[in-house]
């Protein structure tokens, strides 16, 4: 059985973070599994959790009048939610788990007080979440290219 400290070092996500540094956030994590359907967050709802996906998928979804609709779907190695980081702490989405999905779950004010007491650790973080923010930015502006089509 590895342990959480472990289970980082090998996520992508943390790639290359100082050791001394997984063993602090090691402190803000436990293991998680969920069913297919289960939600991780609703829109609206606080967002106090960070995600790494170890195995599994999950369908992030917003609410349209004719039901929900997938915008992105992550899976293993991806991580889900960023909210936690950014005041005022609330999702902009749902997220479902449309498989078995074993997930590593961080508090996500317990990692927040990590980074505020060491700015070094906040700030390879913050670089980390940045990366993935940009690349749903990317995957969101091609989704829009493939419903609206290129400009003329």
């Amino acid at each position: 059985m590895k342990t959480i400290k472990e289970l980082l070092s090998e996520h992508p996500f943390f790639h290359g973070l100082d050791d001394d540094w997984l063993e602090l956030v090691a402190g803000c994590a436990s293991n998680s599994h969920l069913s297919p359907g289960s939600y991780l967050f609703h829109e609206g709802s606080a967002a106090d959790t960070f995600y790494l996906i170890r195995r599994g998928q999950v369908a992030i979804e917003v609410a349209t009048p004719t039901g929900p609709r997938v915008i992105q779907t992550v899976r293993d190695g991806d991580v889900v939610g960023w909210s936690w980081l950014v005041a005022p702490y609330r999702w902009t989405f749902d997220a479902r788990a449309t498989d078995e999905l074993s997930l590593i779950a961080f508090d996500g004010a317990c990692l927040r007080g990590k980074c505020n007491d060491d700015t070094d650790l906040g700030y390879a973080l913050l670089q980390r979440v940045v990366r993935v923010m940009s690349a749903s930015l990317h995957s969101a502006r091609v989704r829009l290219l493939d419903l609206y089509g290129a400009p003329t």
